[in-house]
């Protein structure tokens, strides 16, 4: 499965999780992301990128696990490829309403795209939201129910502290409670048992024709 970090964070912030993950045999891939401050749009077609390239190798779909914003651009990246996915299993993401976060984490927001618009690379603008091509259509992907076919899961805490836990029920996939802080969900005994549980559940059987892989010039 293809693991996704939350705001600020990158593939570091998942290795517990990992971890446990592969301790239960499952094969596991990082997302690549250092940091995950940049545009949406950009960050999603990476991680489909990434997506194809593990499909192509082992001929099978791919579980998609990420953790607050990774989750949502997990939906995104399964709403592209649907046909290299079996399932979504999101930790703590408000992907019924994005805003639902706490006004400091909603502040910090604000500031990196203040900086990203003002030209600082690598961080996300406030043309992603709307005037600019790269984040056009996620929004819907984000909210949109996932395609038939692939399982969808969210893991979401009453006390979690950074996104409202409403904002994270999914009316058409399978909703499990946890009790912990949000930026502690990953290594959380609960949610990691949760993950294990969901994916156990998704159908990754199905065959993935090989895939031509753009390359660069």
């Amino acid at each position: 499965m293809l693991l996704v970090p939350g705001l600020f964070a990158g593939d570091a912030a998942l290795m517990n999780l990992a971890s446990t993950l592969d301790d239960h045999g499952w094969a596991v891939w990082p997302s690549g992301i250092r940091s995950n401050v940049g545009c949406s749009g950009m960050i999603v077609q990476r991680l489909t990128h990434r997506l194809e390239a593990i499909a192509d190798d082992h001929g099978a779909r791919v579980a998609l696990v990420g953790h607050s914003r990774g989750g949502l651009l997990a939906r995104v990246a399964a709403q592209r490829r649907p046909d290299l996915v079996s399932g979504v299993v999101t930790l703590g993401s408000p992907h019924r309403d994005q805003l639902a976060v706490h006004p400091l984490l909603w502040a910090n927001i604000m500031t990196l795209a203040t900086l990203g618009s003002l030209g600082v690379p690598g961080l996300m603008r406030f043309g992603c939201r709307g005037t600019e091509h790269c984040c056009r259509g996620y929004d819907d992907d984000v909210a949109t129910s996932l395609p038939p076919g692939i399982g969808s899961v969210s893991v979401f805490s009453r006390r979690d502290g950074v996104v409202d836990w409403r904002a994270c029920l999914d009316p058409d996939g399978r909703n499990v409670e946890v009790d912990t802080a949000h930026c502690g969900m990953p290594s959380d005994p609960a949610t990691q048992r949760a993950v294990l549980e969901a994916l156990e559940s998704f159908d990754s059987s199905a065959h993935v024709e090989p895939i031509a892989l753009a390359t660069a010039a």
